[in-house]
């Protein structure tokens, strides 16, 4: 039996670092051809960042290219070059609780918004001797997806569901 009180709908976001943005930049919009979204910069969190968007629609990912405001402040956000994954959660707070319940170790900071605007927080990429169960070495953002996001994920489900139902 499942008692996990959350779900995770898919991928909200890869974030990318360097020392420099621009070739990032030039990678993924003009070479690949994503579109350009908004930016971010964030003295606190020591990041400039352009936000570029993958797909359409309420499952569109973002491409976060990320460049530290100060190189030898922490946090580094260009390294690793892979800086984190974001995942859509359909109810942040439960899996917050219960996944700490579980021994998963979260970054500082606890839920608070996140440059898109949603509240986020972050699995810690290595365990501790309190909390030993970690994000295996990859830093994991869990956002609150948005009712859009969660509708149209559960009408996906949903048609998924009874399509197979009448095969």
């Amino acid at each position: 039996m499942n008692d996990r009180p959350f779900r995770i709908l898919g991928v909200q976001q890869i974030a990318l670092g360097a020392l420099d943005k621009a070739p990032l930049r030039a990678l993924w919009v003009d070479l690949l051809g994503l579109t350009p979204h908004s930016t971010y910069r964030s003295e606190r969190e020591n990041v400039d960042e352009d936000i570029v968007i993958a797909g359409l629609g309420d499952f569109a990912v973002e491409i976060d290219l990320m460049q530290p405001i100060d190189p030898g402040a922490k946090p580094a956000v260009h390294l690793p070059a892979l800086n984190h994954v974001g995942l859509w959660v359909d109810s942040l707070h439960d899996a917050v609780t219960w996944l700490t319940a579980q021994g998963l170790r979260f970054a500082p900071g606890g839920i608070r918004k996140g440059a898109a605007g949603f509240d986020v927080c972050f699995v810690h990429p290595k365990g501790s001797s309190e909390q030993p169960r970690s994000g295996e070495g990859v830093l994991i953002e869990l956002v609150q997806a948005p009712p859009n996001v969660i509708a149209a994920f559960d009408a996906l489900a949903h048609a998924t569901k009874h399509a197979g139902e009448t095969r």
